[in-house]
């Protein structure tokens, strides 16, 4: 159930929260590029680097868009 919960959360930020919706399409841009990255056979130490890099990156994100939801769950619960 929680999962139904969070997920419609992810939705309505997306529509109302620009800084969430912005957060995700960065967050999308990384996982593509990751995807990218994890397909090469051998690749070289700086796609390696940059692997590393990002997926750092992308847990920051995770983390920002994470305390946006927490945030607002908060407020919702304060405002019932």
């Amino acid at each position: 159930m929680e999962t139904v919960s969070t997920d419609s959360l992810k939705e309505h930020l997306m529509s109302t929260d620009a800084e969430f919706r912005e957060l995700a399409r960065e967050h999308g841009t990384y996982e593509a590029r990751l995807s990218q990255l994890a397909s090469l056979a051998y690749p070289s130490d700086e796609e390696q680097i940059e692997e590393t890099t990002l997926k750092k990156k992308k847990l920051a994100l995770k983390d920002q868009m994470q305390s946006i939801m927490l945030r607002h769950q908060t407020t919702a619960n304060t405002a019932h």
